[in-house]
């Protein structure tokens, strides 16, 4: 049998405004903090409000838009989305203040959880049921890749000064945008004639709950690799190797996701989740122990092949456990209640820190992932992987074109 298209048109513009809507969020995260303090002259305690801000506005925002999704459709949410994203880019000019720069990442991270929402439930859409964890794993290695690509730029463009610096990031947004202006969303006819009940204030998607909270709960231990791995290289004397921890980690993805997503289709979630948690602890434990900088990009190899796996993987599941209808909110769900664990995570691992080392903070994390393995089967592995395929009635109505 004739396997279906990925690579198409549409899939690839939406994976580029994914790309690009990334860029500027990371981009933004290492740079924004030095602005306000050498522009702005903020103290360090307030720093924290600039990411703080931007996160609160889009874990707010996510469910609103799947419910927007539902009543102005998809491709219009997509749209101005990217257009807010693009506008506010181009504010950054303006603030000479704290309070100023914060309202404007109040707009920002309102784009941003629309944008995020949006493109997870087109790219849902676009990719075909038989290569979905193929697919989504793809996708997700577009977030990957601007994490490695935003810090880079962004600290590169900042040595040429603050006008350049905003000049950049206002470019990848309007990418973004031009990305996003390639799409054209088909129509999913067959979904159309399916009668589901409906609740005019439910703003999140029940099915996808409790593989968010596997998420969620990764992703508390991943924000303390994302937020100190660079402060725990200079401490233990291997600076410059923080510079290639996330293109080991990145390179790793690449070489993988072509074989993680394919497996993922044909033999089902728990055959990819379990062993890449597995690889996601290992590598946490050799990065606590990091004595050369060549341990400390192997940790980094394996943490990527581990984190970089489960991550898109649970994120399928949340969508493929929903209706085709609900995609959106399932996005949304999914997205929101990650990024909450995440805030949550840098939060207390900032006050951990300032009590113990690094080392041993990636030490005890290392059973905190070992024991999401657990969690993982009570949520959702236990049911077994067909769990992880569109339920059986709604699979002769979800064909995309």
């Amino acid at each position: 049998m004739k396997q279906e298209r990925l690579w198409t048109k549409n899939f690839v513009s939406v994976a580029a405004a994914n790309f690009f809507t990334f860029i500027t969020f990371y981009y933004l995260l290492v740079t924004l903090p030095m602005y306000a303090m050498e522009h702005l002259h903020s103290s360090p305690s307030s720093i924290g409000l600039i990411t703080a801000v931007f996160l609160i506005a889009a874990i707010i925002t996510r469910p609103f838009a799947g419910k927007w999704m539902e009543k102005a459709g998809k491709y219009v949410v997509f749209l101005s989305a990217l257009a807010i994203l693009g506008a506010a880019s181009f504010f950054y000019f303006l603030p000479h203040s704290l309070p100023a720069l914060l309202l404007l990442r109040l707009l920002h991270g309102i784009g941003f959880g629309m944008a995020t929402t949006a493109n997870g439930a087109i790219v849902a859409d676009l990719i075909p049921d038989s290569r979905k964890g193929e697919g989504m794993g793809y996708y997700g290695l577009t977030q990957n890749l601007a994490m490695v690509a935003g810090p880079f730029l962004g600290l590169t463009a900042m040595q040429q000064g603050a006008t350049t610096m905003f000049a950049a990031n206002a470019l990848f947004a309007l990418l973004s945008l031009a990305a996003g202006l390639f799409v054209r969303l088909p129509e999913n006819r067959a979904a159309r004639h399916v009668k589901l009940p409906t609740n005019k204030i439910r703003l999140l998607e029940t099915s996808a709950i409790p593989v968010s909270l596997v998420s969620a709960f990764f992703g508390l231990m991943y924000s303390a690799i994302i937020s100190f791995v660079s402060i725990y290289a200079k401490e233990a004397g291997f600076a410059e190797a923080a510079n290639y921890f996330f293109i080991v980690y990145a390179g790793v993805l690449l070489l993988s996701r072509p074989f993680t997503g394919k497996w993922f289709d044909l033999y089902g979630a728990n055959v990819i989740v379990y062993p890449a948690i597995v690889c996601f602890a290992v590598g946490t434990y050799l990065l606590s122990i990091s004595e050369t900088a060549l341990l400390f990009l192997v940790s980094a190899a394996l943490i990527g092949l581990g984190w970089g796996t489960v991550f898109p993987s649970l994120q399928t599941i949340a969508i493929q456990v929903a209706h085709p209808q609900n995609r959106g909110l399932a996005t949304a769900t999914f997205l929101s209640i990650f990024d909450f664990g995440f805030a949550i995570g840098s939060f207390l691992f900032g006050l951990a820190a300032a009590k113990i080392s690094y080392s041993s903070l990636y030490f005890y994390s290392t059973f905190f992932i070992i024991a999401g393995i657990g969690l993982y089967y009570l949520l959702h592995g236990h049911s077994g992987a067909e769990n992880s395929n569109p339920p059986v009635k709604y699979r002769k109505q979800t064909k995309v074109q």
